[in-house]
């Protein structure tokens, strides 16, 4: 049931889209002549710490946070109780903020956060963290799926390289969605960085560990995925942090091929090959992405169609509908991650690690029934393996309008070689008539691609038309 809020989730604390805007304290005069340089530890010991500030994350319950007397850790007087909203909540669909200063601190001498949390009921935190400020949000790191349980219990998410942290303004996050569709309660206390002795040093990650490679053009971006790093805990558990790219230090073997940001993204600039690694501080990353660049990349066919006669999801050539994302990112199977790019003027969706992914289009829904056809460009750069499928599945939403109650409909179509080649554009069009689930079609609100291999997909073009 958490699978559908993780797409608010993800595209939320991606663009860090923030509202409901509280000030937590207001600081004595005093504290400006060292706010630059503070090094204060604390960010919820009873209440804000000097300076601190929250804001909602956009599509969350904007009164999900208050500050509880009742119930705390230790008998201390007051912790940071969120309320989960049920499934359907008016409200909201999910849980989540960010705790974050206006000036920034020095956490260069603390290598954890630390803090206590229980829950009204067992359940899993889908994300808590720091480093979201309301600004570049450049040195995020986090714990996915963090358990909670009824008792009070420390946690403690390493900083994967306090040096980084010499003026950091984003002190706490969290996110979460309802468990099995219901609500629930949770409460964080004794919120501070710290610097544990007990903490071994971290084994970064690109690629997941894994010596990847993909085949790109010039002019195209590819982001680095898989970035992550592991702490030996005092448990002796090994735990896994999620961590920005900023973190790292990134360099590529051939930089007439491919150079490489310190946010992670690899720009492809000419042919040959590149091999981009990564270090943690001193330590090398795990893991590799090896850039293969045929040459100059070539823009999918420019559409012709009277614009009268299209109702456009994704294109240039047209206005497109209002559209709540074009990769939903639906847990816990996806692996598909988006790295779109622009060449030449033209938007170009890129999807790396391909297996699925699914745009929608429910804020309205389209009523295509004056259209007779599909179209979408597709390109896949790198080799068709044997068998390889790739399926183009148009849902409808029924008479209601939303997913799931029980008017849903969708038809998919298959395409195989020798339709599927490497290094073309193929320009896919099925007609309604062929489609025949979808003899409404007066509520789409979906299109999923499916059949990837973990490989890449460029997308354009996407339209129904008449």
């Amino acid at each position: 049931m958490k699978t559908r809020f993780m797409n608010a989730m993800t595209k939320t604390l991606t663009g860090c889209l923030l509202a409901g805007f509280v000030v937590g304290c207001e600081n004595d005069p005093n504290d400006f002549k060292e706010a630059k340089y503070s090094s204060n530890p604390d960010v919820f010991i009873d209440t804000f710490s000097g300076g601190l500030n929250y804001a909602a994350f956009g599509g969350s319950v904007l009164t999900a946070f208050q500050v509880d007397n009742d119930v705390t850790y230790n008998n201390t007087e007051a912790s940071m109780r969120v309320d989960v909203p049920n499934v359907n909540d008016p409200a909201g669909s999910y849980a989540g903020g960010a705790f974050f200063t206006s000036v920034g601190r020095d956490l260069s001498s603390y290598n954890a956060l630390t803090f206590y949390a229980k829950s009204s009921v067992a359940a899993t935190l889908d994300v808590v963290g720091f480093g979201i400020d309301l600004g570049e949000n450049k040195y995020q790191a986090a714990i996915n799926g963090l358990s909670l349980s009824t008792v009070w219990k420390k946690y403690i998410i390493p900083i994967p390289d306090p040096s980084k942290l010499k003026m950091e303004k984003g002190m706490f996050y969290f996110s979460e969605g309802p468990e099995n569709g219901n609500g629930y309660s949770f409460w964080i206390d004794e919120v501070r960085f710290e610097n544990l002795g007990t903490i071994a040093h971290a084994q970064a990650r690109i690629s997941n560990g894994q010596n990847a490679s993909v085949t790109t053009f010039s002019g195209v971006n590819t982001p680095i995925t898989g970035i992550g790093s592991v702490f030996n805990m005092p448990n002796a558990i090994n735990q896994a942090v999620s961590m920005s790219p900023a973190y790292l230090n990134f360099t590529s073997s051939n930089t007439a091929v491919a150079t490489v940001s310190n946010t992670g993204v690899v720009t492809t600039v000419g042919a040959g090959t590149a091999v981009i690694t990564a270090k943690l501080g001193t330590q090398n990353a795990t893991g590799s992405l090896t850039i293969n660049c045929p040459g100059a990349y070539v823009n999918a066919p420019t559409p012709t169609l009277n614009p009268i006669n299209v109702i456009s999801i994704f294109s240039d050539a047209y206005t497109n509908v209002p559209v709540n994302y074009y990769n939903g990112y639906w847990q816990p199977w996806q692996t598909t991650v988006s790295s779109d790019f622009t060449v030449n003027g033209d938007n170009v969706l890129g999807y790396s690690i391909f297996n699925f992914v699914g745009m929608e289009f429910s804020s309205p829904t389209v009523n295509a029934t004056a259209m007779t056809h599909f179209h979408l460009d597709a390109f896949i750069p790198g080799p068709i393996a044997p068998g390889r499928q790739l399926r183009v599945i148009v849902v409808d939403f029924g008479a209601n309008g939303v997913f799931g109650g029980g008017d849903d409909t969708r038809h998919s179509t298959t395409f195989t070689a020798p339709f599927l080649v490497s290094q073309n554009w193929m320009s896919i069009e099925i007609p309604f008539t062929a489609m025949p689930n979808l003899a409404s079609r007066s509520n789409l609100a979906q299109i999923i691609l499916e059949g990837g291999d973990g490989s890449v997909i460029y997308v354009d073009n996407v339209y129904f038309h008449n």
